[in-house]
């Protein structure tokens, strides 16, 4: 099973400690870094990381996301993320589990305690997830596995989708409807193209062109080059 998670603090340094130590374990990806501000909760709630790191210790310089704000998460969200504080000390220890982190680290931590760290969320966190997307035409609900999904192209409010099998199903609802319940390894890279990144065989950046292990090529956008470049660094692993 694939895991995505992000990291939320304003230590630079260990966060690409924890990027570092991260790449020692290949079924998780990065989403981001993000400083804690403003902004973070929507980030958030858009992205849907399995997993979040916080760096507590700017809390007490920064109040936008606190152990409050963690705590206030399990009152609208249906799913919360498995959170894991990040701190110097141990001081913070107790508040943290008391506002609903799930483990704290020591930033001095190294690839081994943060292994363990990852075992219990794997062990916390069910072994299933939705594997499959119901696409609706008229009266006719298909469900479609998501692994058999190579991109999808929009089509004015409809959503063409191309499947490994070569077959092509559409659905009655826009791009946009489809990119909200779509899991994080599909990206979109094109106000009408969203591709699933496993199925991504080469990027050309002079001809802003992804190229597909099914002998097809998308167009991509410079409006969507954060994505090209999430996906060029997952590729590079």
């Amino acid at each position: 099973m694939n895991y995505s998670f992000i990291i939320i603090g304003d230590n630079s340094k260990q966060s690409e400690i924890i990027q570092q130590c991260m790449e020692n374990f290949r079924h998780y990806s990065c989403l981001g870094i993000f400083e804690n501000d403003i902004t973070t909760i929507e980030k958030l709630i858009k992205l849907k990381p399995h997993l979040v790191f916080v760096y507590v210790d700017s809390f007490v310089k920064n109040k936008d996301f606190s152990f409050d704000t963690v705590n206030e998460l399990y009152q609208y969200i249906d799913i919360v993320p498995y959170f894991v504080a990040l701190s110097d000390t141990p001081q913070y220890s107790l508040q943290a589990i008391q506002s609903g982190f799930s483990d704290y680290l020591l930033t001095s931590l190294d690839w081994h305690r943060l292994g363990k760290c990852l075992f219990r969320f794997e062990k916390r966190v069910p072994k299933t997830t939705y594997n499959s997307i119901c696409i609706k035409s008229y009266s006719d609900y298909q469900f479609i596995d998501l692994q058999d999904i190579i991109y999808l192209k929009a089509d004015n409010s409809t959503t063409d989708f191309k499947l490994e099998n070569g077959n092509t199903i559409t659905g009655f609802k826009t791009l946009k409807h489809f990119e909200q319940k779509l899991p994080f390894y599909f990206l979109r890279i094109h106000k009408s193209y969203i591709v699933n990144i496993r199925y991504v065989s080469r990027i050309h950046l002079s001809k802003k062109i992804c190229c597909l292990d099914y002998n097809e090529t998308l167009p991509f956008s410079a409006s969507y080059k954060a994505n090209i470049d999430y996906i060029i660094k997952k590729l590079e692993l």
